[in-house]
């Protein structure tokens, strides 16, 4: 049994060619350039291979795909610090001047795909900002491939500076050294860690001055692994910019005392060299029983954070994380940016200025906050009301 080859034609309305025609229609197009070229010098000039090779190579160049046999890496490189464009990115809608801010290493790829999947289903599919992602080391090809293809908004990739990352050579490493293993014997949680020291301090006093951030007033920590489990039907960003906000959070929690021991006392030194700094109706009586004697650990939960960065950037806060670093707690004890943020809001920002996004479900394992009643209703959350770590008093 056999089979028969279509006869090839071409049907218009009305019309029928067959294939034979359109081969005599290339050959006279070939015999008038071979004259041309001979008779005409500027014809043959125009239309070498000479010429017409600059034009394949660079729209060759521009249409190169990522992920096939080629140097990725190298295409990759060109972007480090820009925004990877693509057809599925939409402008932005959102009124604020605000971005994502996403630190992550190149093995969470997994984790922060998800986190960034449930952002947009529950979110930014409606709003459409931008991502900015950070790293201590060149971010791979492959994250860039993948965290780009799952957003609607722009997203930039830049590598954090080396003195902002690493542990300064002020510190005395023996000192930090010893005070890294009494921690361990102590089982003090990321005890012995100087990459979590190091994340810390950048994200207490210098993830904000990142020049890819420098144009965005308004930021919205994401973590990997993080679930958001609500609509949010408003924008957290506009609502902080019309409200005059500096600071929003889901979750507040008690501090390890054993991380900050000499916090609150470098803390009061500052103030007591700078009492002018301190706002009027400040949120003293979040971060102290006593009118300030002591510091109750009190803290909010900063892997989530919708907040403004020119707050981060002003002359007192800026100050305070000088002088803090300054100290070096950071290395010889463990003082991380969760309380560093949470005295700098209570002390440098009126107590309004402060909000809790009690209708934003969001869970950073083992803790979670998930919206009670009419709120849950409202935003179609998916988490158990009952699972619900909450600040009370």
């Amino acid at each position: 049994m056999g089979f028969a080859l279509p006869k090839f034609v071409y049907s218009g309305p009305g019309v029928h060619f067959p294939a034979r025609y359109y081969l005599l229609v290339v050959l006279l197009i070939l015999l008038t350039h071979f004259l041309f070229s001979h008779l005409h010098e500027e014809y043959s000039k125009a239309t070498s291979l000479t010429q017409l090779a600059p034009w394949i190579q660079s729209h060759s160049a521009s249409t190169q795909c990522v992920g096939a046999d080629t140097d990725t890496e190298s295409v990759w490189g060109t972007l480090e610090g820009d925004q990877y464009p693509r057809a599925a990115h939409k402008p932005q809608i959102g009124r604020a001047n605000a971005t994502f801010v996403i630190l992550a290493r190149n093995h969470e790829i997994n984790d922060i795909v998800q986190s960034l999947a449930e952002m947009e289903h529950t979110f930014n599919h409606q709003y459409h900002y931008p991502y900015v992602f950070l790293n201590d080391l060149p971010f791979t090809a492959e994250f860039k491939e993948r965290t780009s293809k799952v957003v609607s908004g722009k997203v930039s990739y830049g590598q954090i500076p080396h003195d902002h990352w690493h542990q300064p050579p002020t510190i005395d490493e023996e000192r930090a050294r010893k005070s890294r293993e009494d921690m361990v014997r102590n089982d003090v949680i990321y005890g012995g860690s100087v990459s979590y020291r190091n994340m810390c301090r950048f994200n207490s006093g210098f993830f904000f001055r990142h020049e890819l951030l420098q144009q965005y007033r308004y930021y919205w920590r994401i973590e990997p692994g993080v679930n958001f489990f609500c609509d949010i039907t408003e924008d957290p960003f506009v609502f902080l910019q019309e409200n005059n906000k500096v600071y929003g959070f889901t979750i507040s929690m008690y501090e390890y005392e054993s991380t900050i021991p000499t916090l609150w006392e470098t803390t009061k030194e500052f103030i007591r060299k700078h009492p002018e700094y301190v706002a009027k109706d400040n949120a003293l009586k979040f971060i102290s029983d006593d009118r300030g004697d002591s510091y109750n650990m009190c803290h909010f939960w900063s892997n989530f954070e919708i907040a403004d960065m020119d707050f981060w950037r002003s002359e007192a806060y800026m100050k305070y994380f000088e002088f803090l670093d300054s100290k070096g707690g950071f290395y010889y004890e463990r003082w991380g940016d969760a309380p560093v943020h949470s005295i700098g809001a209570a002390l440098f920002a009126k107590k309004e200025q402060i909000h809790f996004f009690k209708e934003i479900g969001y869970r950073h394992n083992p803790f979670q906050h998930c919206p009670q009643g009419a709120l849950h209703t409202k935003g179609k959350c998916w988490c158990d009301e009952r699972n619900n770590f909450d600040y009370e008093r």
